[in-house]
């Protein structure tokens, strides 16, 4: 199965109405959007959930208020979820208002972080 290219292509929209400098680039079967050289968000195949989920990278602060919310899960690939690191499910991101609330926070998280 591979990852979801109409999301993609959302988000690539986002991104170029916002003005964001990004480029991206196909990873571990997924698709990994790069701001400033850093990972930001992505999209990502769970296997065990069986479909396409946004990866988006916000940070430990956001990332306590955030899990809370329906649809969020860790990101978890070994056994160990990732700090600051973020999976939400499609229903998290169907609406493109929704999609772009995560999109917002890893840029936002993006712009804190040194060269």
């Amino acid at each position: 199965m591979a990852y979801d290219e109409h999301l993609g292509d959302r988000i690539r929209q986002i991104m170029q109405s916002k003005n964001v400098p990004f480029y991206d680039k196909k990873m571990m079967g997924g698709l990994v959007f790069m701001v400033n050289d850093k990972m930001c968000c992505g999209i990502h195949i769970d296997k065990k959930f069986g479909d396409s989920l946004l990866m988006a990278k916000i940070g430990i602060e956001a990332y306590k208020q955030e899990i809370e919310k329906e649809g969020c899960l860790p990101m978890d690939f070994t056994g160990r979820p990732m700090k600051g690191y973020i999976f939400v499910t499609p229903s998290g991101f169907d609406m493109d208002i929704d999609l772009e609330y995560w999109i917002d926070r890893a840029v936002d998280f993006n712009k804190t972080l040194t060269k």
